[in-house]
């Protein structure tokens, strides 16, 4: 069985992490910040000291972090996994981040002789936990073959979106959707407060049609809760949709309605909700009619 390294223990790492475990695969863990690593100590999963040794000491080394600027961090350098990997190694990066992003790290493992595939996720914190994500993989079908069962030890799906790539633009591109829905779904919940509609009704209304979407009731019911912790946080929503619109200008892709929504989560990140989840947009509008949809 195939040893991996996963580096990148944040929200939806750890989970991920303790999934591959379960499911058999011998594991090392590096995580930049040393407080997620402890679990894992506490559990005899080996602790490595820098991205580097996980390559090293890996055949399968999976990464998951924050961002462009984190991957760059974790490939580069003397004690980066471009350092310590080599030939017959598969590098997967599950992190979203932008074409670019992914292409460079893409170079740097194959100049090592060495595999790489972008496998970013589509779900959040609840079906990281439950190994119930869908993994948008690009790469080498071969590459992609040989590692989708350990893929599937954190996904119950692994979608082949086409060459290195295309995995994380058709990430960018759910996710433009998921943010375009979310805020869709609070100005559809603040008009049915301004209209006097019971939002219960509203509920049943949008589940008993062609508009129901799995997304749709867990949301409202947070919003309704006032609860919102974050299960997918605004501050990641919103570095998803400039990662989007920067790559659509690139394309000369014009897409009006994600500017306009990524202008709402700007105005979220303004107030402070970055840690909260995507849901805390409603507070948004909220805020600009002095009303709550709770009221």
């Amino acid at each position: 069985m195939d040893k991996v390294g996963f580096i990148g223990l944040g929200a939806m790492g750890t989970p991920m992490a303790w999934n591959v475990r379960r499911h058999g695969y011998p594991l090392g863990v590096y995580n930049r910040s040393p407080g997620p690593l402890e679990p894992f100590r506490n559990a005899g999963v080996e602790v490595c000291d820098s991205p580097r040794s996980v390559a090293g000491r890996a055949d399968i080394v999976i990464i998951m972090v924050t961002g462009p600027e984190a991957l760059q961090a974790i490939m580069e350098g003397p004690d980066g996994v471009a350092a310590g990997i080599t030939a017959g190694k598969v590098v997967v990066n599950m992190s979203t981040v932008s074409p670019e992003a992914t292409l460079a790290a893409q170079t740097a493992v194959e100049a090592k002789g060495a595999a790489f595939v972008d496998a970013p996720v589509s779900g959040s914190v609840q079906p990281a936990e439950e190994g119930s994500l869908v993994i948008l993989a690009g790469g080498d079908p071969k590459v992609i073959q040989r590692i989708t069962p350990l893929l599937k030890a954190m996904g119950k799906a692994v979608v082949a979106c086409g060459a290195v790539g295309q995995g994380t633009r058709m990430k960018l591109v759910l996710n433009l959707l998921l943010g375009t829905l979310m805020e869709g779904l609070a100005e559809t919940m603040m008009l049915a407060r301004g209209f006097g509609l019971d939002q219960a009704k509203l509920l049943e209304a949008l589940g008993a049609g062609p508009l129901a979407a799995p997304i749709f009731q867990p949301k409202a019911k947070a919003i309704l809760e006032g609860s919102y912790a974050g299960q997918f946080p605004v501050a990641l929503m919103f570095k998803d949709l400039n990662l989007v619109l920067d790559a659509a200008g690139r394309s000369r892709i014009p897409l009006p309605q994600a500017a306009a929504t990524r202008e709402c989560f700007a105005s979220a990140m303004a107030r402070g909700l970055g840690e909260e989840d995507i849901a805390a947009v409603i507070k948004v509008l909220e805020s600009l009619t002095s009303k709550t949809v709770r009221s």
